[in-house]
């Protein structure tokens, strides 16, 4: 592992440790009025605190990826704590849990298999416009639905289908990234490198796009963890319109890249999302043959 993702791991734990001891402080030493301070105001301060000291000893790419680590600990601590709660707040504490984890588990997948990628957008943090902005609808239609209807989100048992969906999407595609390794990007690649290998084996097996199938299930089981009806429909129309145009335009390129091994590939394995058959084209073979192809 780079030291980058060495001290990206430190960060994270130190942070997570420090703010669940700040959390719980007050459940094992009893409530005061010393201790309700140090369990909600003492967070805060100490973020202000450890965002300092990382600003004070590191630099650059360094600081970025640590400060990114230690919110990402802090997150994770908030959302434990949360989830102790009997109401409401239980379930969006397993969401902010799964949430950080997914973010911070793809930064340091990358640091594993393929360090010379790694960047500030590994985390992924900022993926897109239109994450962010279902994210924060998400995060809406669960605070309306828990002022408005709290029991709604006490069905405990649905959200632990939807932490199981997460648990699954993430091994999944973390197995796919750790297959692939150097091959993988988070990004479609459109100029084929000199090392660049089609992977057919391990979960590239089951199916052509793991990492995307891992991803759908993944983001469709967070609206299941936070019980939110809306998104839980919105989420997964969204997903498959974006998978469907993604995987396309994905496969466009790997039959360019690999010609006549792709597409055997293509009829042996599918892509692993419902109704998304990729981009097959009619007599594969044959047009292979005509263009051809050659990489």
């Amino acid at each position: 592992m780079s030291s980058a993702g060495r001290q990206a791991l430190l960060c994270f734990f130190s942070s997570a440790s420090l703010f669940t001891v700040s959390f719980f402080s007050g459940s094992v030493l009893g409530f005061t009025s010393e201790l309700w301070a140090l369990t909600y105001w003492g967070p805060a301060l100490y973020f202000c605190l450890f965002n300092f000291i990382l600003r004070y000893c590191y630099k650059g790419f360094t600081y970025e990826v640590l400060v990114r680590s230690a919110f990402l600990g802090c997150s994770f601590a908030i959302g434990l704590y949360l989830a102790m709660f009997e109401d409401g707040w239980r379930v969006f504490g397993l969401y902010t849990m799964v949430l950080s984890t997914f973010h911070f588990s793809e930064f340091v997948a990358v640091a594993l298999t393929n360090p010379q990628t790694l960047s500030i957008d590994s985390f992924i943090l900022n993926h897109s416009v239109q994450y962010g902005v279902a994210a924060v609808s998400s995060w809406m239609e669960w605070a309306v639905e828990f002022y408005f209807y709290p029991e709604m989100k006490t069905y405990f048992w649905l959200s632990s289908v939807g932490v199981l969906m997460c648990v699954g999407g993430e091994l999944l595609r973390k197995s796919a990234m750790f297959t692939a390794k150097t091959n993988f990007n988070h990004t479609v690649q459109y100029v084929k490198r000199p090392d660049h290998q089609l992977v057919t084996h391990g979960v590239y097996a089951l199916c052509r796009h793991p990492s995307y199938v891992g991803w759908f299930y993944w983001s469709i089981g967070t609206q299941i963890i936070l019980l939110n009806p809306i998104c839980i429909i919105v989420y997964t129309l969204a997903s498959w319109t974006f998978f469907r145009e993604r995987v396309y335009a994905e496969e466009l390129t790997l039959l360019a890249f690999f010609g006549p091994q792709y597409a055997e590939y293509q009829k042996k394995v599918g892509t692993g999302l419902p109704l998304i058959p990729g981009y097959v084209p009619e007599n594969t073979s044959q047009r292979v043959k005509d263009d051809h192809w050659s990489y």
